[in-house]
């Protein structure tokens, strides 16, 4: 048997650790508006391109597993940031949009946002953190 490499070279534990501490610059800003991560990934993606977007969809692009997102997408419903309708095509399909209370939201919190991001890029430089973008696009590009 090979030996398996020390827990601090570990790949996903260096990547979990890069994301805490990045997730660290964003949760007082989600959490003084009330809302999850898991919320704002979901708000993210349905005001990014401002279409609407199947549950599937909505799963593929923020990571998040379907039952959880079923139950996510209830809460967001029931505070008004969202809203569903039955797809034309397919009346057991559902599609997701972001309300003009979900817009407002991202717009309130998105100066706080745009700031932290400012600061990581203080603290890396802006070619590192480019770099980084670069590699981690990479890395993502292994999914098989």
């Amino acid at each position: 048997m090979s030996e398996l490499r020390g827990f601090e070279r570990s790949l996903p534990m260096a990547l979990m650790r890069a994301r805490e501490a990045v997730m660290q610059q964003f949760r007082p800003a989600l959490k003084s508006h009330d809302i999850s991560e898991q919320q704002w990934r979901v708000l993210r993606a349905l005001t990014a391109d401002e279409r609407a977007k199947s549950v599937g969809e909505l799963a593929d692009e923020t990571f998040l597993l379907g039952p959880s997102l079923s139950r996510m997408l209830v809460t967001l419903e029931e505070r008004g940031l969202i809203a569903r309708a039955a797809d034309e095509s397919d009346g057991r399909r559902f599609e997701i949009v972001a309300t003009r209370l979900g817009f407002d939201l991202v717009a309130t919190i998105a100066p706080i946002s745009e700031a932290r991001y400012d600061w990581i890029e203080q603290q890396l430089g802006a070619a590192d953190l480019e770099r980084l973008y670069i590699l981690l696009e990479r890395v993502a590009a292994l999914r098989s």
